[in-house]
């Protein structure tokens, strides 16, 4: 019996619901799910059926004819399509729960700092929707701040930068309580557009998603140095001009620049929410530093470039982009100490 108890118990679920990626935790199993946010869509006899989520469907992007489309349901960290959000999920919790379903899991779910109240209760009526027995939600900065080890708890400012695919988000937290959070809608999606419009602006060629995330996987930097390490990418694409396949290399200073217009708007950012803490608090922060989590954090020399703009140390802690779900999940383990970081639905 108490093992049997045990198993409902562990039904807990903690999910950071990214626009790029989607992480799940399981208490008492670890991350058992990281997988693109994407689903695919086949379209005909004024239907819309959902054909493949995550790894299978992100494979599809570019690549499908006309009665399939690939989309991300989530925009901006938040919900752009409900059915789509609500079949992903669904799935995602199902691979979590191995399809031993004593009862429906309790799930907490992460939020941009900055999301309305509308966009709030789309997420939590989808979470409910995908099969949930009670959802509760989490601004991604708070939980980011305690992944990443930060003393919370302590009478010191700690400030996490949590910079995912559609948002970047400021955690700001003091004796356990929230002294600040925010967003602002320019992150690793934008910095994928910006090479694009790089890319066709200076070399009239035409990339497509998949191949500007590529580029800023393999060779994205913030700061260019000539190091004489070879940085250099190839890429592939259609000629503006003559409409024909081409071929160009871009280094290091090439992605710097490209990226410049996101990262001036990021370090912009973080210097407001800087110069509107409390005196205390923001010299805690200088003198602690801040702290960069997401998978915008492992694009090479941001924080070199981030402290040389803002005059403040950056640090990045181990698996950032694994933060936000890791402390969400330890609200759940510690809900009754826990429960007034969270937020109304």
């Amino acid at each position: 019996m108490l093992r049997v108890l045990s198993a409902v118990r562990s039904q807990d679920i903690a999910i950071d619901l990214g626009t790029a990626n989607t992480l799940v935790h399981v208490s008492g199993k670890g991350i058992v799910v990281d997988q693109p946010s994407v689903v695919a869509i086949r379209t005909g006899n004024g239907r819309r059926e959902v054909i493949a989520v995550g790894h299978k469907a992100k494979s599809m992007v570019g690549r499908t004819p006309d009665t399939i489309e690939t989309i991300r349901p989530l925009k901006d960290g938040v919900i752009a399509d409900f059915v789509a959000t609500e079949v992903m999920l669904r799935q995602f919790i199902g691979l979590s729960r191995g399809g031993l379903g004593l009862r429906r899991p309790r799930i907490l779910i992460c939020v941009p700092a900055g999301a309305t109240p509308v966009e709030r209760r789309a997420v939590y009526d989808t979470a409910m929707s995908a099969g949930a027995r009670r959802v509760y939600l989490i601004a991604e900065p708070v939980a980011a701040s305690l992944g990443a080890g930060l003393p919370v708890d302590d009478a010191v400012g700690s400030m996490v930068v949590d910079i995912g695919g559609g948002t970047t988000d400021i955690g700001v937290l003091s004796l356990g309580g929230v002294v600040q959070a925010r967003s602002l809608r320019c992150a690793g999606n934008a910095m994928d557009e910006a090479i694009i419009r790089y890319v066709r602006r200076r070399h009239q060629l035409l990339i497509g998603e998949a191949n500007a995330e590529r580029i800023k996987i393999e060779a994205g930097t913030a700061m260019a140095i000539d190091n004489g390490a070879d940085t250099e990418i190839n890429i592939r694409g259609r000629d503006l001009r003559s409409g024909r396949p081409k071929s160009v290399t871009l280094g290091p200073h090439d992605i710097a620049e490209a990226l410049e217009p996101s990262i001036d708007q990021i370090a912009e950012f973080i210097q407001r929410a800087l110069e509107e803490l409390p005196a205390e608090i923001s010299a805690d922060v200088c003198e602690r530093g801040i702290h960069l989590t997401g998978g915008g954090a492992l694009l090479e020399r941001l924080d070199d470039e981030l402290e040389r703009r803002i005059g403040v140390a950056f640090h990045i802690p181990e698996d950032p982009m694994q933060c936000v779900v890791k402390g969400t999940a330890a609200v759940l383990e510690e809900f009754g100490e826990r429960e007034h970081l969270l937020i109304r639905p």
